[in-house]
């Protein structure tokens, strides 16, 4: 990927055409299948060997789950949620990490030039030499994705394997999923496998299965397969997940208005200066100049 295909930075409100402009590039996405995840944690492994991250060693919480979070060293995490269905005792999995939002909260929220960006293909990256820390993208993500490191102070979080993609791999956490609930490909064709895949679960009686691509941030760049799409608390995920009005007026309103107000002042200064001209001040003639003329 080249500085091309970038389609969205943050703290700019420069418009750039869209990414099939230049050339065709198809958005991608991964695919986790909740119903076929058996929590062994490989993904959450392969992230952290992959972009040698290493996250302190926790402590018994009660749970399987092991941090108990996302942090700056833990940017994939699968985590276990406890249900009763029927009076019986299940695990919902959910491989937690990044959504890379169609609309990113996020990069709405920052105010630093650069900082967090988005590419042709779908995915959001943070670049940490341009990034000051504010935590701004920290408290607009709907997901709760994004954490500040307590050693840098700058925010961090999965980057979909950018570097892996810009070599034409699939993300890490993919590459070792050994029961297929992660797949990755275009988000087309990921779609169209999940609705594959809802009809097997409700042909086998799983009738509130569904795929959850929340419409709020227009759809993500991770979509999931919920067994029961009426309850997606139940996977630590937001029901209905939106980007905060205030972001919203101030990246898509208030940015191009406070743009169109420059260029107008600069338009307004061009043309005065070709019809009226330089404003010409005469200087006044000082008292010792009149004194020696009288």
């Amino acid at each position: 990927m080249s500085a091309r295909d970038i389609i969205m930075r943050s703290g700019t409100s420069e418009l750039t055409p869209a990414a099939q402009a230049r050339h065709a590039v198809a958005p991608v996405a991964k695919l986790f299948d909740a119903t076929k995840c058996t929590g062994c944690k490989g993904c959450q492994v392969a992230c952290s060997e992959w972009n040698d991250l290493r996250a302190p060693v926790g402590t018994f919480q009660g749970s399987y789950q092991n941090p108990m979070e996302l942090s700056s060293e833990c940017w994939t995490l699968m985590q276990f949620h406890e249900v009763m269905d029927d009076d019986k005792f299940s695990w919902n999995f959910t491989h937690t990490a990044c959504m890379h939002c169609g609309d990113p909260s996020c990069l709405k929220a920052c105010s630093t030039a650069g900082a967090i960006i988005k590419r042709a293909d779908g995915t959001v990256d943070f670049d940490a030499d341009k990034c000051i820390g504010c935590g701004y993208c920290v408290t607009a993500c709907p997901f709760d994705v994004p954490k500040l490191s307590p050693v840098d102070h700058k925010a961090y979080k999965c980057t979909m394997c950018a570097d892996r993609l810009a070599a034409g791999m699939e993300p890490s956490c993919v590459k070792t999923c050994v029961t297929g609930a992660l797949k990755f490909g275009t988000k087309e064709d990921m779609l169209f496998t999940a609705q594959q895949r809802i009809k097997q679960l409700h042909a086998e009686g799983h009738t509130k299965a569904g795929i959850y691509d929340p419409a709020g941030v227009n759809g993500t760049g991770m979509i999931m397969i919920l067994k029961d799409i009426t309850k997606p608390e139940e996977y630590g995920l937001p029901k209905d997940p939106q980007v905060s009005t205030p972001n919203t007026l101030k990246q898509d309103w208030i940015k191009p208005l406070g743009a169109a107000g420059i260029l107008g002042l600069a338009a307004v200064a061009v043309i005065h200066r070709i019809a009226v001209g330089r404003n010409v001040v005469e200087e006044e003639e000082s008292s010792s100049d009149k004194a020696d003329k009288e």
